[in-house]
């Protein structure tokens, strides 16, 4: 492949004054951790969040104490705070409470990805979330980006042949890398020890532990976190067996070249969008009638819309299986409610999460639940004393970083002599579909219901990496802004690194920026960021609750 000069010249032009461009820091390489955590602790280092460095884990000795069989099952041991649960809130949780000078043991039932548990030592974020989903979501994107080449002057860029089973390959090496730097350096350095084994209450102050070993070991405990995470929900519906879930698609030997993905939230979204990068024929069904319920209804409209004209992706609303079918020759077929049917090599059940509270004897100790999920305080706090539960376990919002500032903010408070509620309220989040859709704050609709008087300002544009090429990829930005205040409520952005901007507006709108501020930040040029700051003209307001044109 060779650049054409003479083909790029003709094609420089004046572009649009709002341009685009994604500025993504580059994945995996960022400080070893090694160097952060040799023969130190810092309380106030983060670093048991979803690291991706390139930390090596054979160099450093650790305090890691690992469960033998020489454990003996009668033997009571005492600890000022027993974490059930290594994902990233019981990891976070356990780490900084060491730091206060706590003795803490953390168990988790596996601390290698893989079957049967899938998430091991790290968490769902790590084994079978947000990391390998993001090396997905990169993989998936190669295509498009070619694409646009030719507009640029490269003559004869081609996608290429993706192999699934080196990516996998790949894949795997990486997870098993991050599990050893979570037990021999984030856990290890910290001195927390490590049980492998399933812990489950034994009243109040107790805690029993199956050890991967086959043995069992009592300890009591002053303080419990709770902290088992969730676990993929499928409907009972005929022939459920033959479908995978967001734990089992890390771990296909094959990749599916017609795959049905079922449901209408982000997990569904994004490997949708993944699949069908990746070469897939993919058809996604969701049982109402728009996908993503819960986000602005801009920013879903605009995605559906951009995934009818850039994917191949089949939309299916008002769908739903009834029915799961396994043929003869190993395909599936997927029957709808209204009697239609399409034929697959794989289903991924993407309809839901719940607690893993089933296997934790909470009744034992009197811990109150409702449906699948532990109920707590800002605190953490469950109805028990000494008692706490944080991440998906809760009825709160199911994200990693949610789950590490509960687990921060509870140890600060129980063990570092601190007053630390956890504050919900302007959490930035991101879809990583094409294009990303990042969020914080208010959606109109909720904005409008809560305040009463906002005023709404949208632009929508084709970024200049795009319109360069022809390509008929278009950008979404809105402010919703509290009229009686000139608060900034909420800010939603589908443009390509959505993810990366909207932490940064996270921050501004956190700390209760206007939109005077807003106008008053010079913007970064040429950028598609700086319409966040260009807006002027609202596009309509709301009075009383009720939208002025």
């Amino acid at each position: 492949m060779k650049f054409h000069l003479a083909s790029f010249l003709p094609l420089l032009a004046p572009t649009s004054a709002f341009t685009g461009s994604q500025n993504i820091r580059a994945f995996l390489h960022q400080t070893p951790l090694s160097s952060r955590h040799h023969n130190t602790y810092s309380p106030l280092r983060n670093n048991d969040a979803v690291d991706t460095s390139t930390a090596t884990t054979t160099t450093t000795t650790t305090s890691l104490k690992m469960s033998t069989a020489a454990d003996d099952e009668t033997t009571t041991d005492e600890y000022d705070l027993v974490v059930i649960g290594g994902g990233s809130g019981g990891v976070r949780a356990s780490r900084i409470a060491s730091g206060h000078g706590a003795k803490v043991v953390l168990l988790e039932g596996q601390l290698n990805h893989g079957a049967p548990n899938y998430s091991a030592i790290g968490g769902t974020c790590v084994n079978v979330g947000c990391v390998p989903k993001k090396l997905m979501v990169f993989a998936g994107r190669y295509p498009s980006e070619i694409g646009e080449a030719a507009g640029y002057g490269w003559e004869g860029a081609t996608e290429g042949t993706f192999n699934w089973k080196k990516f996998i390959e790949y894949k795997d090496k990486e997870i098993t890398r991050l599990n050893n730097v979570y037990q021999k350096f984030v856990l290890g350095n910290a001195g927390v020890e490590v049980l492998e084994g399933f812990g489950k209450l034994h009243g109040k102050n107790q805690v029993e532990v199956a050890l991967s070993s086959g043995e069992t070991k009592m300890l009591s405990a002053k303080n419990i976190i709770i902290a088992v995470g969730g676990w993929p929900y499928k409907p009972d519906i005929p022939g459920i067996e033959h479908t995978i879930t967001s734990n089992e698609i890390f771990y296909l030997e094959e990749q599916p070249k017609r795959i049905v993905c079922v449901g209408g939230g982000f997990i569904a979204l994004e490997f949708a969008s993944i699949m069908d990068g990746l070469g897939s024929d993919v058809t996604l069904m969701y049982r109402q009638d728009l996908f993503l319920r819960g986000f602005d209804m801009d920013m879903r409209t605009h995605l559906k819309e951009e995934m009818e004209r850039n994917t191949n992706i089949d939309m299916q609303f008002n769908t739903n299986p009834k029915e799961i079918i396994k043929n003869d020759d190993g395909s599936l077929t997927v029957v709808t409610e209204d009697g239609k049917t399409v034929e697959c090599d794989a289903v991924l059940m993407a309809t839901g999460r719940k607690g893993k509270i089933e296997n934790l004897n909470l009744e034992s100790a009197g811990v109150h639940t409702v449906g699948n999920t532990i109920p707590v305080d800002q605190y953490s706090k469950t109805n028990v004393e000494g008692i706490y539960a944080v991440g998906d376990v809760t009825d709160r919002m199911q994200l990693t970083p949610v789950a590490l500032m509960e687990g921060h903010c509870l140890a600060d408070t129980v063990f570092g002599g601190m007053d630390r509620p956890c504050d919900h309220e302007f959490i930035a989040s991101t879809v990583f579909t094409n294009p990303e859709i990042g969020t914080v704050g208010y959606t109109e609709e909720e904005a409008a219901e809560k305040f009463k008087d906002i005023t709404v300002y949208k632009s929508k544009f084709r970024a200049m990496k795009h319109s360069f090429p022809g390509s008929e990829i278009y950008s979404l930005f809105k402010l919703i802004v509290d009229s009686k205040t000139d608060k900034v409520l909420g800010c939603h952005v589908a443009t390509d690194g959505a993810g990366e901007m909207v932490q940064g507006v996270g921050i501004a709108i956190k700390m209760g920026a206007t939109k005077k501020d807003f106008d008053a930040t010079i913007g970064i040029h040429p950028t598609s960021a700086e319409e966040l700051v260009t807006m002027r003209s609202p596009s309509y307001h709301y009075k009383d609750g009720v939208k002025v044109e």
